[in-house]
């Protein structure tokens, strides 16, 4: 063998022994140990294995090559592993790591102090926990980008010094945690912060001049806390931002006219404060916005939105102000416009002809205003093909509902108008809107039939028909709605982009709506069909004060997610099905005034329910409970006698004395 050959074979060894060691390199031992005292205080759902000594290969755990002995751990990323427990101090011990993720978890307790030293961690993560105390003092993380602790039970002040020593954070979340007091002025010297949450706390004190110095910000977050005064000219200095929220607030004033020097700011939220005043000219001018919400405020004048200008205005909400005059037609020359919610105002007339412009239209709410002429509002909006949700209710008061079958609404998913006190019969055009899923034409005077093939209706799992004059059977058909025979997962629930208002309810997400049928206070007579059993997936069932007759059906137990059954003031006999008692979610239950007999079930949930629920029917009975019968008038009056009402002012004065003696009225 040449002498050449042999000394390649011996590099041919060194380097593959070399290479084997790099492959046997093991995590650094300090590492090791601060991992192994990490895991102790982990009482479940970490996976890592005590025999592996190479934490390297551990589950969200990641090292770098840096020393050629061991590998250190630089990144920590355990998000979403149903962690129960707590953070043990030797976290700090991880002297390289840059990464820590913990978010989605069940983690409680305080944050280890040390953790706020580690000077290489650029990312942390504990977001969605149940963390508490106040943020560590004495912070030192100088190359730290990101902070999310939101969705946590964090408390106390944000006077913290990371804020001080972090000047390259980009990204800090707060939110909706239990913070007090003002935002500190060492906000000022994040000079590289992006976006900024602050926002479901409880921060007071007036819009934070230190947040002013933060030129870079794009996300501006602080609605839902307790900030008041005027908003503060000065954010016309945050010339990049994109996202501005100060909702859910007690700001007040007027709105300042400085949107010209917010030429990025596409999404705009100062909902539910107390602004008054007109719309800032700068702002209903311009280019930029997207999305615009200033419902639930004091404002007022003509809405004069310039769609000329807001080319990309998709969202629109000025619901519960002040504003007057009839409803703007300029409006129409929004092509863009997806959701407009202009309802709890005092606009008046028509809805403009223009309207039926407005293809991208998804959402709209005109309720609780003073619009005439239903007939036109509805033959106008059939023409917003894309329209999925309509609001009209507390209009067009006692007019008719028109029984054009002409009128298609092909896409719609949610009609409430109700409190119209609109007369005619049922409107038989909703027979092409297949994809209903939400109905409300409660407190009206509708008369006639309900009609039927609601079998059809495949989606539809929220009906409201209550106190209204309609008579004759209830449809069978109406045992037949697929969406509440079955979970029907094929057709979400439309999302609204604002919340609508039936009388003095606010309207949540359509999705928050709990499956209902209810066809209370009308004149129906019949039966209540068997089939009813067959909705497993109808939470509430309300037929009360109708003239519904013959027995409670045995089947109804079949409705295994009822929360609600109030079938009282009707003509109803028999005894109640002792099957009744399966009904392990039944919170509410009434069949008060009717004709039933027989002993009152026992079991289950029927031990909850009070004597009220049974009352006005002579022939029920209870060893428990003996249904109250209805007394006149003047014997109700006799619970107050002079004997009740000497003792209960004895007692009053004795009560307020004691207060005043003990320092509980007036603290000392």
């Amino acid at each position: 063998m040449s002498y050449l050959a042999f000394t390649f074979i011996l590099l041919m060894i060194s380097f593959k022994a070399s290479f084997m060691r790099c492959q046997n390199v093991s995590c650094n031992s300090t590492d090791l140990r601060a991992l192994i005292r990490f895991s102790n205080f982990i009482e479940w759902g970490l996976d890592w294995s005590s025999s592996e000594s190479n934490c390297c290969t551990w589950t969200g755990v990641t090292c770098d090559n840096s020393t050629i002995s061991s590998k250190r751990v630089v990144r920590l990323e355990l998000g979403a592993k149903k962690l129960v427990g707590k953070l043990s101090e030797s976290l700090a011990d991880l002297d390289q790591l840059r990464i820590l993720n913990f978010s989605h978890n069940l983690l409680r307790g305080y944050l280890p102090g040390k953790l706020f030293g580690l000077q290489k961690l650029e990312i942390l993560d504990l977001s969605y926990n149940y963390f508490v105390g106040p943020i560590p003092g004495g912070s030192d993380l100088p190359l730290i980008r990101y902070v999310d602790i939101s969705k946590n039970n964090f408390n106390g002040t944000l006077y913290a010094t990371i804020f001080e020593t972090s000047p390259h954070i980009q990204v800090l979340n707060l939110a909706n945690n239990y913070f007090t007091g003002e935002v500190p002025a060492s906000f000022g010297s994040c000079y590289y912060l992006q976006h900024l949450f602050l926002d479901g706390n409880d921060l007071t004190g007036n819009f934070p001049e230190s947040l002013l110095q933060l030129r870079d910000l794009h996300t501006l977050n602080i609605q839902d806390n307790l900030f008041l005064g005027s908003l503060n000219e000065g954010i016309s200095n945050l010339s990049n931002l994109v996202e501005l929220d100060v909702s859910f607030n007690r700001f007040s004033g007027i709105l300042p006219d400085v949107f010209e020097s917010l030429g990025k700011l596409e999404h705009f939220s100062a909902r539910s404060n107390m602004f008054y005043g007109h719309l800032p000219k700068s702002l209903v001018n311009s280019p930029s916005i997207i999305t615009l919400d200033l419902s639930s405020n004091a404002l007022s004048g003509t809405i004069n939105i310039n769609c000329s200008a807001m080319l990309h205005l998709s969202s629109l909400s000025l619901g519960a102000n002040q504003f007057c005059g009839p409803v703007p037609e300029s409006i129409s020359s929004c092509q863009s416009l997806s959701n407009l919610n202009l309802g709890r105002n005092n606009l008046s007339g028509e809805v403009p002809y223009a309207f039926k412009d407005l293809q991208a239209l998804t959402s709209l709410s005109l309720s609780n205003s003073s619009l005439v002429n239903i007939s036109s509002a509805l033959a106008i909006l059939q023409h917003c093909k894309n329209l999925t949700s309509l609001f009209l209710g507390d209009n067009f008061h006692d007019e008719q509902m028109p029984r054009n079958m002409n009128l298609h609404f092909r896409n719609l998913k949610t009609l409430v108008i109700p409190h119209c006190g609109l007369k005619g019969q049922f409107p038989i055009w909703l027979g092409s809107s297949k994809m209903l899923q939400l109905l409300d034409i409660s407190w009206n005077q509708m008369t006639g039939t309900i009609p039927s093939g609601f079998h059809e209706f495949k989606f539809l799992f929220y009906m409201d028909l209550s106190h209204n004059s309609f008579t004759g059977e209830i449809p069978v058909s109406l045992t037949e709605l697929e969406g509440l025979i079955k979970k029907n997962v094929s057709e979400e629930r439309p999302s609204l982009g604002f919340p609508l208002f039936k009388a003095r309810n606010m309207y949540k997400q359509i999705s928050s709506f709990r499956p209902t049928l209810d066809l209370s206070y009308n004149k129906l007579s019949g039966l209540i069909w068997p089939s009813f059993g067959n909705l497993k997936e109808l939470h509430v069932l309300n037929l009360k004060d109708n003239h519904l007759s013959g027995n409670i059906p045995d089947s109804l137990s079949g409705m295994t997610n009822l929360e609600v059954l109030d079938l009282s003031q009707n003509e109803l006999s028999g005894e109640i099905p002792l099957s009744l008692e399966k009904l392990s979610f039944l919170a509410r239950f009434s069949v008060a005034y009717n004709q039933l007999h027989g002993e009152i079930p026992r079991g289950g949930q029927f031990l909850t329910f009070p004597s009220s629920s049974f009352e006005g029917n002579k022939g029920l009975f209870s060893d428990n409970v003996t249904p109250r019968q209805p007394q006149p008038a003047d014997e109700e009056m006799t619970i107050i006698g002079l004997q009740f009402g000497f003792g209960a002012v004895t007692g009053f004065l004795l009560t307020v004395s004691f207060c005043f003696l003990s320092g509980w009225v007036f603290r000392k």
